[in-house]
């Protein structure tokens, strides 16, 4: 945890970094906290702040109900100003729920489900708009991996799986939505639960389809992912046959669990991969300067995290030095920086509306990006 060093007079705010910390998503929320805690660090070393910054980590496990008493423990600290996260789309649903009654702003940097800012708009609502994100949303993901998959790959009959959560189901319903519309067809439907291990009999039910599927579209996490992966090459689904997923399995855990079946797997991530945007290259070499230990390797979403806590930098900078301010600042955000160019729209989604699809080399442990 980075802590403020001062004295027990001198004004300082946090910023909360809301994301799973252990568990099997617990690598990709620790590279989020560092991202953050590497941002707090170069404003502090720059005094850019006549006051403190601390970045206070707040696991939330990957669980909606523990999300929900991490957002209510941030809420009860009036000293944090603003909270970067959640990691999954079904923890940024129900904490940013807790997070409009204090009111306290949030930016996520990789929840992607359209109902975290979209809920906003139902009368049920309770609070401000206070809910931001820098990445683009589940449609416009789902949707992009459809019309490549249609019309890049060729492929017309495809199979449809996902983890039955907010995000995965989301990505999934609106990949079937696209390939429907270009006139593709789904062959087999089927939800799996976070957790499960063995797929064997649902993908052989898969392979033995009738329409003879050509491909698999799987909206979930990686550790599904890759044991999908395994299994469906231990029952020869190899090239021609595709595997489809989005940016939640686009990270090297994949290679971890899927080992060399991961070869060819397509996977789709929002914006461009940070290796690929050349306004990201100082963030990378410093983020590698800075984290040189084992497992401290730069993680897929890291970049928007470091983005989002910059862009609440920015905020202060323009006299957000409480909550409410925070919030109608963030709103008028107009930043350029490791991402391009931020701003937001009356819900708080990025107006950037970038997804990249790449594919994965076990060799290397990369993926590829597909022009």
């Amino acid at each position: 945890m980075l802590v403020a060093a001062c004295g027990p007079k001198e004004k300082a705010f946090k910023i909360a970094v809301a994301v799973p910390l252990t568990g099997d998503m617990g690598t990709e929320g620790q590279g989020l906290r560092r991202a953050v805690e590497m941002a707090v660090e170069e404003a502090n070393t720059a005094q850019r702040f006549p006051y403190k910054l601390a970045a206070v980590p707040f696991d939330d496990r990957a669980d909606p109900k523990e999300a929900v008493n991490v957002a209510n423990l941030i809420i009860s600290d009036p000293r944090i100003i603003a909270v970067v996260g959640h990691y999954n789309s079904g923890c940024a649903i129900p904490a940013a729920k807790v997070y409009a009654r204090a009111p306290v702003a949030m930016i996520s940097p990789a929840a992607t489900n359209p109902e975290v800012t979209a809920q906003q708009l139902s009368p049920d609502w309770i609070g401000p708009k206070m809910v931001f994100r820098v990445v683009p949303t589940d449609d416009v993901q789902g949707a992009y991996a459809a019309e490549f998959t249609y019309r890049k790959l060729g492929k017309r009959r495809m199979s449809l799986l996902h983890d039955k959560t907010p995000y995965g189901q989301g990505l999934a319903e609106q990949f079937k939505k696209t390939f429907l519309q270009l006139g593709g067809d789904i062959v087999t439907e089927d939800g799996v639960a976070v957790g499960d291990k063995d797929f064997k009999a649902l993908l052989t039910k898969i392979k033995g389809s009738v329409k003879k599927t050509e491909g698999l579209y799987f909206g979930g996490l990686y550790t599904e992912a890759g044991l999908l992966l395994k299994q469906m090459r231990e029952l020869d689904m190899k090239d021609p046959f595709v595997f489809i997923s989005g940016d939640g399995s686009k990270t090297s855990g994949l290679f971890e669990v899927a080992g060399e079946s991961a070869d060819g797997a397509y996977l789709s991530i929002v914006g461009v991969p940070v290796e690929d945007l050349p306004s990201a290259a100082k963030f990378m070499a410093d983020y590698k300067k800075r984290w040189t230990g084992s497992g401290e390797e730069l993680k897929p979403f890291d970049h928007f995290g470091y983005e989002a806590a910059r862009i609440i930098f920015a905020a202060m900078e323009k006299g957000a030095t409480n909550r409410a301010q925070m919030i109608e600042e963030l709103r008028k955000t107009d930043f350029t920086g490791a991402l391009g160019l931020t701003r937001f729209d009356a819900k708080g989604d990025t107006l950037n509306k970038i997804v990249t699809m790449t594919r994965a080399k076990s060799k290397g442990r990369s993926f590829d990006s597909i022009r």
